[in-house]
């Protein structure tokens, strides 16, 4: 590919000049330079594209062969139908589980709501349950991008399933597929907060202003009956999206923003109040931080840029990163710097290598000064210097809350691992229905219940413990905390268990931290069944990838505030070595953190993975186990560990001894010794 990452584009799409903007030549064969690249006399042959691309560009903005395909009597559709529909929210999947002897796969298809900010209306709620009981496999999975997925949907029943979501208020459109995905925002239901409710609106109108416009999802869906929503779109979002005074659209073009090519992979948007990190602000190809005065009134944002998780396996050139800052823009300007950072990356980012087509390797090649440059002459101004912004901290918003000062409340469900199903499942549809409550997804693949009155408090409690199972101090902060993508049997991608795996991994650290005495700490924990990311474990503080059947690469020193990459610890681990693999460290982490406020990620990333491996190579079950580890870093320089050996009575009394002190082995040991020479 040419070092313009410039690419063709059919006949009458040229972009529109003016503004020193992009230019287009003349017909099909012609070629688009990008603003910021001089112009060269053409190529002889054209730019090497992936398949995806060609597909894209032939399907009438995503109509054919998709539309064709869902009329076939077969229970499948083809590649280029499979590629388009997930533009409209769905990904085709093989039941490996469900197959018959002899009758090949068995397929069927996951769908996917677009919810920006999280937000849910009864109405939509109450519908995407009946869904799942209906059509789906009778669950409902709550995404870690606070969205729904409805698995389990046979083909017959698409149509019938994405009618009757968009038919409640609901949409599917650019939940999947190369377009901006849904926007995050935090879950707060705070109705006396302007900051967070500025922020929520925000992320409604980003939705709109990069939705696909070409009208194919409703000629699928509907029939091409344009279903009209009781939200007008903000009509400061419709004056940028037609604005063209830098060169950004497709002049004449049905999708004035992506063209006939669309972005060159998945795009992700998340914003936020400064200080609350609730949505992994710095995993997004564009992070937005809405910075508000004293009374929570915005005045402009702070904006990063290029974070992302997916990596492939022995592939050194893909790799997580977290989003770089970019700069501040007055509020006024918010949509048109959004704009112009995705046709940056729409123009310059990579369509011959999908793995390399992220916005964080754009800027990763580029150095984000240039990367600024370039982007300023989409925006027409200069980026000015970011705000000062205060701590991040990881807001959950579980358990009981206000929703405004002696007002409504809300309630955090914890949902482990996002699958509603079961007695949960069926409480919270009774409550959510009698009580009329909204919802909001959190990003962390929970649920809050919103506009809960005082006088219901009790009411609805007793039917989330009786009908549900559920009581909030029953759940460990670990598990609480931690995440998992589906992974097997539907997913594709996966070559191992995370969401079925965990639970019972979580247990076992659970025991593992109980055992050493750091029954306090809940280290935050995510498990994925392929290195794509998906739960996000490249920013845990235990980050478990799955590298084969019951094989994991261990990644640490993540933070609690998701503000820092973890990195490997170990490759290829069996599930069955875990105690073998973490108790050392947890062993560690108790008898050396600086106190129950330092946690896991922290203490790994301050005494770095040398030292920890010393430690964890000289931990044994054997009375010198502790006098080992104290040596171990010096054993890391030296390669000699010093061994004292006691009697079995002496280390029985030790035992006994720090057992009464609530010490560790060492301290009861050093304690002891101190005490005694003291006494001479």
């Amino acid at each position: 590919m040419m070092s313009s990452r410039s690419f063709s584009r059919p006949s009458g799409l040229g972009l529109g000049g003016g503004g020193g903007g992009a230019r287009a030549v003349g017909a099909r064969s012609a070629r688009v330079v990008c603003v910021a690249t001089p112009s060269k006399p053409p190529a002889s042959t054209a730019p090497r594209r992936s398949k995806v691309e060609e597909i894209k560009e032939n399907s009438d903005f995503l109509r054919h062969p998709l539309m064709e395909e869902l009329k076939s009597t077969e229970p499948f559709i083809n590649e280029p139908a499979m590629q388009l529909m997930k533009f409209h929210g769905s990904y085709m999947q093989d039941h490996r589980e469900k197959r018959a002897f002899g009758q090949g796969k068995f397929y069927q298809f996951m769908m996917r709501t677009r919810q920006p900010a999280g937000k849910v209306s009864n109405q939509l709620y109450l519908t995407m349950d009946d869904l799942a009981n209906e059509y789906g496999n009778g669950t409902l999975r709550l995404t870690t991008r606070q969205t729904y997925q409805l698995h389990g949907v046979l083909k017959q029943d698409l149509k019938t399933v994405f009618s009757t979501v968009i038919k409640n208020m609901g949409s599917t459109l650019g939940a999947c597929g190369d377009v901006n995905r849904n926007v995050c925002g935090p879950p707060a239901p705070y109705t006396n907060r302007p900051e967070y409710a500025h922020c929520e609106k925000l992320c409604h109108d980003l939705a709109d202003l990069l939705a696909p416009q070409a009208g194919s999802y409703y000629d699928v869906w509907l029939d091409g009956e344009k279903f009209m929503s009781l939200e007008r779109e903000n009509p400061e979002v419709t004056k940028a999206r037609a604005d063209n005074s830098h060169g950004t659209n497709y002049v004449g073009s049905p999708e004035p923003i992506y063209g006939s090519l669309f972005l060159p992979r998945k795009f992700k948007i998340a914003c936020t109040v400064p200080g609350d990190n609730s949505v992994d602000i710095f995993t997004n190809d564009i992070a937005i931080v809405c910075m508000h005065d004293d009374a929570g009134e915005v005045y402009g944002y702070n904006i990063y840029v290029g974070g992302g998780m997916g990596r492939s396996h022995r592939n050194n050139a893909t790799f997580p990163r977290v989003a770089t800052a970019l700069g501040f823009v007055p509020k006024e300007d918010i949509f048109y710097a959004v704009k112009a950072i995705v046709c940056t990356q729409r123009d310059y980012g990579r369509r011959d290598d999908r793995k390399q087509a992220r916005l964080k390797y754009l800027i990763n090649d580029w150095g984000i000064d240039k990367f600024r440059a370039v982007t300023e002459q989409y925006y027409g101004k200069k980026f000015k210097t970011m705000e000062e912004e205060p701590a991040w901290e990881w807001l959950d918003y579980l358990g009981w809350g206000e929703q405004e000062p002696n007002g409504l409340l809300y309630w955090g469900i914890n949902v482990e691992n996002g699958r509603l199903r079961g007695g949960l499942k069926k409480a919270l549809r009774q409550v959510i229905e009698d009580f009329n409550l909204t919802v909001r997804l959190t990003a962390n693949q929970s649920i809050i219940l919103c506009d809960i009155q005082p006088k219901d408090k009790a009411a609805i409690e007793a039917v989330l413990s009786d009908l549900g199972g559920y009581r909030e101090e029953d759940v460990d902060p670990i598990v609480s905390g931690s995440m998992a993508c589906p992974a097997m049997p539907l997913c594709g991608l996966a070559i191992g268990e995370a969401e079925r795996g965990l639970p019972d991994v979580n247990l076992r650290l659970r025991a593992m931290l109980n055992k050493v005495g750091a029954g306090d700490a809940a280290p935050i924990v995510r498990m994925t069944g392929c290195p794509n990311g998906c739960a996000r474990p490249y920013m845990a503080e235990i980050g478990f990838v799955c590298d084969g059947p019951n094989t994991y690469q261990i990644w640490l020193g993540g933070n609690r505030e998701q503000t820092r990459l973890a990195e490997v610890y170990a490759e290829r681990v069996k599930i069955s070595e875990l105690e073998a693999s973490l108790e050392p460290l947890f062993f560690v982490y108790q008898s050396k953190r600086l106190g129950p406020e330092e946690g896991f990620g922290d203490f790994c990333n301050r005494l770095g993975f040398p030292v920890l491996q010393a430690y964890a190579k000289a931990y044994t079950e054997s009375p010198i186990a502790e006098a080992a580890a104290e040596a171990a870093p010096a054993a890391a320089v030296s390669g000699k560990l010093p061994r004292v050996m006691v009697d079995a009575d002496a280390f029985a009394a030790l035992k006994e001894l720090a057992s009464r002190r609530g010490v560790t082995l060492t301290q009861a040991a050093s304690d002891a010794i101190v005490a005694a020479s003291k006494q001479k």
